[in-house]
């Protein structure tokens, strides 16, 4: 009998603690729980009561949502399907409509009275180029109606010279078929209509060529394709260009071949990349290459047949350094198919110029820096390494900051100079780094660290359903619409789905996910530098592990350099654990770059692997272009 009522008590306790689990109290009202238990809720629960933190964020009394929202993941930017602009007929009704009627009193110069005479016999003429193009010839010649690079004899010597430049097009990494024109083919006028086919000639040409030199004009300060229109990942501000200013410069200077050479980018990078980009095709021309197998693994004491052609490749591309300190044994041992123990320090010389784990082990990432893909596909990426340099501003700026995703590292140059050269730990391929330039403004000490929103929704969301008092714990602050700090278990977090009203932030300490302290160069990506307690991470030579910011291998030396302090000054401002900034002296530019072809200090280009597949979606769009501008030529 007692038996049989013991058993009901425990069923009913049970039966009524069924009935109220699935009720949601409020956190104060937790306690009940602890009686009935005896206590053992209370030992589950961690979260500590903290005085500044405001009531409950679920008002007493109310339920909290007994089906969980559906979640929307905040999803990464996509890559496009680039369209390039359509192209426009240069109009020549337009260009005689805008023209100014003659004057009833005295008449117009002789070259005006051939230009027009020239526009009037013309009947066809079929070029489409950009729009911003043909607006712009027809709008100067409609004010300047006059032949600037052809005459009576055929093109002017300052016609020639710009030929000449448009001919050579494909140095500067362009499609030289874009820009071709054809010289007009002027016999002699013996009657009327033989005089009116020499002037059509003459016009075709002058337009042609004005319309040509603009569209260089263009390609070699912004670029053939618009940067925006590949993928959310890049963000570009328009570089300013009017090109009817451009044309009006062209047509009146006497060196417009000098005014079309210094549209292209102005610095020491892009100069380097030219020069690569000759000798690997001269290079071709000799069928020179050297190929070596991608599979090659050598450890010291071991032999390969291909190991010879990789030392011919450490000799051929040899700094001053590596050969000051190297080249006697590169000379000594030039043939030697043994991977001796005198060639280590060479190779590991060689690997620590490139930013590689210099374990003295030749494998797929030593050789691929030395002999890379063929000779077409390291071409393929200096083309596409200078198209991307011309998003940027021409003058990158003597001090600056350029982090090269592909090559996972963080170079600062002061007054031309290279100073500091640091490894990085860059996006993943699903939190890929923006692609961008901007300027460093400040550096921050012991930082708080914001939690995106796409971490919150993806990674932190589905924890906080099952555990809501978890970033109590952990050290984060949550704050609610009004800037009011919340107890993350007060919280009812089923009941958010991806627009959480919370914003959320880590405190500073030996925790936090940014360490230290981070560099700032405010943007609407939230990419910046910063400090990581994965240090183990840089001993890797692939470092695509973070959400999308870039983690400095030695912050301190960074942020000194950015501050024109010491590293012993940084210390004292991180030391004693206070969230603290100080602003640079002088904004730096910074560039956040992904350039698969990119020079070294010395000039020597290094080739590093596509992390994000971003050169197939370029090279898909400079073919679109081309396509397009061939149809319409």
């Amino acid at each position: 009998m007692t038996r049989t009522v013991r058993m009901k008590g425990a069923a009913s306790v049970l039966a009524l603690a069924a009935v109220l689990s699935a009720v949601a109290f409020p956190a104060s009202s937790q306690t009940f729980f602890d009686r009935l238990f005896g206590g053992r809720a209370q030992q589950q629960r961690t979260v500590q009561p903290q005085a500044e933190v405001s009531p409950p964020a679920t008002p007493a009394g109310a339920t909290r949502a007994m089906k969980p929202v559906p979640v929307k993941k905040v999803s990464a930017p996509s890559f496009y399907n680039y369209k390039p602009a359509a192209l426009v007929a240069l109009d020549l009704a337009s260009l005689k409509a805008a023209l100014k009627p003659l004057p009833e009193t005295g008449a117009a110069s002789e070259a005006e009275q051939e230009f027009r005479a020239a526009l009037d016999a013309l009947q066809a003429f079929d070029l489409r180029v950009e729009k911003a193009v043909a607006e712009a010839v027809v709008s100067h010649y409609a004010k300047h109606p006059q032949f600037v690079w052809v005459d009576a004899n055929g093109p002017t010597e300052r016609a020639g010279r710009v030929l000449d430049l448009l001919d050579r097009a494909e140095e500067y990494g362009l499609n030289g078929s874009d820009y071709s024109v054809s010289k007009p083919r002027l016999a002699q006028a013996s009657d009327e209509e033989g005089r009116s086919r020499r002037l059509q000639e003459m016009l075709r040409f002058e337009l042609a060529l004005s319309a040509k030199a603009l569209r260089y004009a263009r390609d070699a300060r912004v670029g053939r394709v618009d940067p925006n229109k590949l993928s959310g990942f890049h963000d570009f501000k328009p570089k300013a260009m009017d090109p009817g200013v451009v044309l009006g410069i062209l047509t009146g200077s006497g060196s417009p071949e000098r005014y079309l050479q210094s549209l292209h980018p102005q610095n020491e990078e892009f100069a380097a990349l030219k020069a690569e980009l000759a000798r690997l095709r001269a290079e071709a021309a000799d069928d020179d290459e050297v190929v070596v197998d991608a599979n090659l693994l050598l450890k010291p004491g071991g032999s390969h047949p291909d190991f010879p052609k990789l030392l011919r490749l450490i000799d051929r591309r040899a700094d001053e350094n590596i050969r000051e300190e190297h080249g006697a044994v590169l000379a000594a041992l030039a043939g030697s198919d043994t991977y001796s123990s005198e060639l280590v320090p060479v190779i590991k010389a060689v690997q620590r110029q490139h930013n590689l784990n210099p374990d003295g082990i030749i494998g797929r990432r030593t050789v691929s820096m030395l002999a890379g893909e063929n000779r077409s596909a390291k071409i393929q990426k200096i083309l596409l390494s200078m198209e991307r340099l011309r998003w940027h501003p021409s003058h990158l700026g003597s001090t600056r900051v350029v982090l090269n995703v592909p090559s996972f590292t963080a170079v600062f140059f002061e007054n031309g100079q290279e100073k500091l050269n640091m490894r990085t730990v860059v996006g993943s391929t699903t939190n890929q780094t923006y692609f961008f330039h901007d300027e460093i403004e400040y550096v921050e000490f012991n930082p708080y660290w914001g939690v995106p929103r796409s971490i919150l929704v993806n990674e932190k969301l589905p924890r906080l359903r099952s555990d809501p008092g978890y970033l109590d714990r952990a050290g984060y602050e949550v704050f609610d619409r009004n800037g009011k700090r919340v107890s993350s278990a007060s919280i009812d977090w089923n009941q958010y789905g991806s627009n959480v009203p919370f914003s959320v932030r880590q405190k500073p300490g030996p925790s936090n996910s940014l360490g230290e302290l981070k560099i700032m160069f405010p943007n609407s990506h939230d990419i910046y530098m910063h400090d990581t307690a994965q240090k183990h991470l840089f001993s890797r030579d692939v470092r695509a592990f973070s959400h999308g910011c870039v983690r400095l291998e030695d912050p301190r030396a960074m942020a000194a350099a950015v501050l024109g302090v010491s590293k012993e000054e940084v210390g004292k401002m991180i030391a004693g654990g206070k969230n603290s900034r100080r602003n640079v002296p002088v904004k730096i530019p910074v560039y956040v770059a992904y350039f698969t072809a990119w020079p070294d200090a010395s000039g020597n280009i290094g080739y590093f692997d596509d992390i994000y597949g971003r050169d197939a979606h370029l090279a898909k769009a400079l073919t679109a272009v081309a396509d397009l501008r061939s149809a319409g030529s």
